[in-house]
């Protein structure tokens, strides 16, 4: 019964993240590029570079994020890169397919732009919340916060570098195909990141995650095992279940969805809750 619960969830999953794979590339396809801005992220340079050369946007897509999906696969797991390249290849054929669809909102660019920026954050909300990722930039920082985290031994959010990255590709597309095309990207910018925060609370912040469980060893094992993380013990006392212990652990976006699958993994119940941080003061 449990492995068809397993199974059932993680069909829902791919379904939701390839939904929200063909959300984001109608989006780009049929109302932004049309509306003269463009996406954000690996997605906004393979726009770029597209525009400049005159290659069919989906090679381009391909080309620029498989670099950044050779390296989540290597720091961030078999699951994650399946979900992200899933996720990928959908929206490549998406792009594909949806590039000679016939479609057009007959509307001031600002709105046009506007709605394809909400029905862009819709579709990434829905790849992120499910474990997926088509967006480079986003496996680049999760990377860096990893490499500095083990490092210094201090969390970090992803926040600045997605940030610089995307004021990179502002700055490029503001100088090597239009201002006018700059600044209404900037506004779908806005717009999707809006949308994702409010659906994903905040996926580029510090996760706080508590697990309340009366046989913590193996938690611990695989918390330093499978994330290379340390967490806080304390003695607790529920009014019912007595006395256990509760681990309280610091991560990443990403990495939530792999303690996620490590606390399912394990047949004593446990109770688990999850908030965001803003900071970390150490």
């Amino acid at each position: 019964m449990k492995k068809i619960k397993h199974f059932l969830r993680d069909l829902n999953s791919y379904i939701l993240i390839i939904i929200g794979a063909l959300l984001a590339s109608f989006s780009v396809a049929c109302i932004l590029l049309p509306n003269d801005a463009i996406d954000y992220g690996t997605a906004g340079i393979a726009i770029i570079i597209s525009k400049m050369t005159g290659f069919r946007l989906s090679i381009c897509v391909l080309c620029v994020v498989l670099p950044f999906l050779l390296i989540g696969m290597i720091y961030l797991g078999r699951v994650f890169c399946i979900k992200a390249v899933i996720g990928s290849v959908v929206y490549m054929v998406g792009l594909d397919y949806f590039e000679h669809i016939p479609f057009s909102l007959n509307t001031e660019h600002f709105l046009a732009v506007a709605f394809g920026g909400a029905l862009l954050g819709a579709g990434l909300s829905l790849i992120l919340k499910f474990g997926g990722c088509i967006d480079g930039s986003e496996i680049l920082a999760n990377v860096i916060i990893k490499k500095l985290s083990d490092k210094t031994g201090r969390n970090y959010s992803m926040n600045v570098i997605l940030i610089a990255f995307n004021a990179l590709v502002y700055t490029a597309a503001f100088f090597l195909i239009d201002r006018n095309a700059a600044l209404l990207s900037l506004l779908v910018y806005v717009v999707a990141t809006t949308i994702i925060d409010h659906f994903t609370d905040h996926f580029e912040a510090i996760k706080q995650v508590r697990i309340i469980t009366k046989k913590p060893e193996e938690m611990i094992r695989g918390i330093r095992e499978d994330l290379g993380k340390t967490c806080t013990i304390m003695d607790t006392y529920g009014a019912i279940a007595g006395e256990n212990k509760t681990l309280i652990c610091y991560v990443n976006y990403f990495e939530l969805q792999k303690l996620r699958e490590l606390i399912e993994r394990f047949e004593e119940p446990s109770f688990t809750t999850i908030s965001t941080i803003d900071e970390v003061i150490r």
